[in-house]
């Protein structure tokens, strides 16, 4: 790819310095995806500059206007504190006709909302676990068709924020209490599921309309506490001495050839479903009798050398390098098509 000027896009407390050094290891994990994009994108020979958001656009509209740049990469997850206004900044892009990389204002709106996101997802007959959404100032009923264990997360909020292995709940009692915690820590609606006892897997696609599907990783342990669920809570995502002291592992799932054709079938029918573009890791469990449920998916994951998508792309031989050359591209060809109409 010839040299591209690139405006990447993201929180203003992730704007990376020039070096990692003397950051703590917490400080490293916050903003270890927009170093790595950024330090790569710029040895690949790219004009890259940061802008930083919070709450309103100014930042984003002068970097723009200074730098005009080929593309805006966007590694911004939420807008004003809110995962669910993503797609509204996209869609601003849009009006404005700045190609941008990653998953269009549609799918991104899709996908934030868990609710809508699973309406969409049984209409298009794919498996997902049974839920039932809990809002904020209401007592908490639980449906009779949904039985337990249930697992309580956020109904918007991604990056398994609130989720611990207390998440699992298998009483009405302790669901209240879990539902109360979400509503009161997070500050979103909370969404209760069926928990599916199984593997964990993580399947990328990238594509806008000819799909391209990295090999299924699955999430492991090699020394997790006896009775905990495998599960990829806050702590499993956040915190490295955490990850080091339960012996993390994200490798290839290596499933039997008929399990694996069903997953990809499934993941590619969820982001058509979904109206997804660029790239997304869509996140399964597989239960004992084989029958994979998508739990989510999600179209703006982490990128960071070490995150699923690019142990994903590396397992399929593609270089981080290459891969995010490949984001660039889609978003590019995106935005013009979308000019095209």
């Amino acid at each position: 790819m010839r040299s591209r000027r690139v405006l990447l896009m993201t929180r203003e407390d992730l704007v990376p310095p020039e070096t990692l050094e003397g950051l703590s290891p917490a400080h490293v994990e916050r903003i270890k995806t927009d170093y790595d994009v950024v330090f790569e994108l710029q040895s690949l020979g790219h004009e890259v500059e940061v802008v930083g958001l919070e709450d309103e656009l100014g930042a984003l509209d002068g970097a723009i206007e200074r730098l005009r740049p080929h593309i805006v990469f966007n590694l911004l997850e939420e807008f004003s504190r809110s995962q669910a206004k993503m797609a509204y900044v996209l869609g601003y892009l849009e009006l404005i006709g700045q190609a941008y990389s990653g998953c269009n204002p549609a799918g991104m709106l899709f996908s934030t909302n868990k609710s809508l996101q699973r309406r969409l997802l049984r209409r298009a007959r794919v498996r997902t676990p049974e839920y039932a959404v809990l809002r904020m100032g209401r007592v908490v009923r639980r449906p009779v068709r949904l039985g337990f264990p249930l697992i309580v997360k956020s109904a918007t909020a991604h990056g398994s924020v609130g989720i611990s292995q207390a998440s699992i709940v298998r009483d009405d009692d302790a669901l209240a209490e879990r539902v109360a915690f979400i509503h009161e820590s997070v500050g979103t609606d909370a969404i209760a599921e069926s928990y599916i006892e199984g593997r964990e897997l993580y399947v990328t696609i990238v594509g806008n309309r000819r799909l391209q599907v990295l090999p299924v990783l699955e999430l492991s342990f090699s020394n997790l506490t006896p009775g905990a669920a495998r599960i990829a809570t806050e702590r499993v995502k956040w915190s490295p001495s955490y990850q080091k002291a339960t012996g993390l592992d994200i490798r290839e799932a290596g499933l039997e050839p008929d399990v694996e054709r069903r997953v990809v079938s499934q993941c590619k029918r969820a982001y058509r479903a979904l109206g997804q573009t660029g790239y997304a890791r869509l996140d399964l469990r597989l239960g004992e009798d084989g029958r994979a449920f998508l739990i989510e998916s999600n179209p703006n994951p982490q990128l960071s050398r070490d995150d699923e998508v690019a142990i994903a792309a590396q397992a399929a031989g593609l270089e981080y390098g290459r891969l995010l050359e490949r984001i660039i591209s889609l978003g590019l060809r995106w935005s013009r098509e979308t000019r095209e109409g």
